[in-house]
């Protein structure tokens, strides 16, 4: 077998066990969690923290792990996903980690949801630094187009009608425990914001969103 090439970088037979060359490894440990809004940002979109700009080795390494099948990457990626939740809830608490879920077209693309993953992943991170986490998945994913193809407007309108609740009063999951909801990319923020309507209707208020990187342009940092 080739040896693996870097998450971050692409250079071939450069990766660690973790899946990153050390240089890309020492610029994801770099990144320091803070939050992010778009502009204009959505109604409804909860306070938002990204891990950091939608670039570099951080941008690699989520193209690796949602479209070229390095499902390894699920483990740094879900600490990392980890810090910044720690950092939009701010002192340790209960908390329950609503991953945005995939699509039923997305997850047989992808050998399973990916979101999913890096929740249980972020979930485990915390849980050994002693904080009390649960994960959920309250709600399902409807087909929707593909949303690479659409523009800001498209995507709040597809966003609008993508979920719906997976059974009644799932309000019992979250109980006194912050909510988080977890993607992986910021773009206009259409997605968080329909999750956030949703699990509101169904009895869950969401406190804050976790995100791995936020697109640059239309965004604070």
């Amino acid at each position: 077998m080739l040896p693996t090439g870097c998450a971050g970088c692409r250079r071939p037979g450069s990766a660690s066990r973790r899946g990153f060359c050390p240089d890309c490894a020492a610029g994801l440990q770099a990144l320091r969690p803070g939050p992010v809004r778009p502009t204009p940002a959505p109604p409804d979109l909860p306070p938002c923290h990204a891990l950091g700009p939608y670039g570099g080795p951080l941008r690699e390494a989520l193209l690796a792990y949602k479209e070229r099948g390095r499902h390894g990457l699920a483990g740094p990626l879900g600490a990392l996903l980890a810090e910044v939740v720690a950092a939009a809830v701010g002192p340790a608490r209960p908390v329950l980690l609503v991953p945005v879920p995939d699509t039923a077209a997305a997850a047989r693309s992808r050998y399973g949801d990916h979101l999913s993953r890096l929740a249980r992943h972020a979930a485990r991170r915390l849980r050994g630094a002693g904080w009390d986490v649960r994960t959920a998945r309250p709600l399902r994913a409807l087909p929707r187009p593909d949303w690479v193809a659409l523009d800001s407007a498209g995507r709040a309108a597809a966003a609008a009608s993508a979920f719906r609740p997976r059974a009644v009063g799932g309000g019992r999951a979250a109980g006194d425990r912050s909510v988080v909801v977890l993607d992986d990319i910021l773009t206009t923020g259409a997605t968080l914001a329909a999750m956030a309507r949703t699990l509101r209707a169904s009895g869950i208020t969401p406190n804050a969103a976790a995100v791995l990187a936020a697109t640059q342009k239309r965004h604070h940092w």
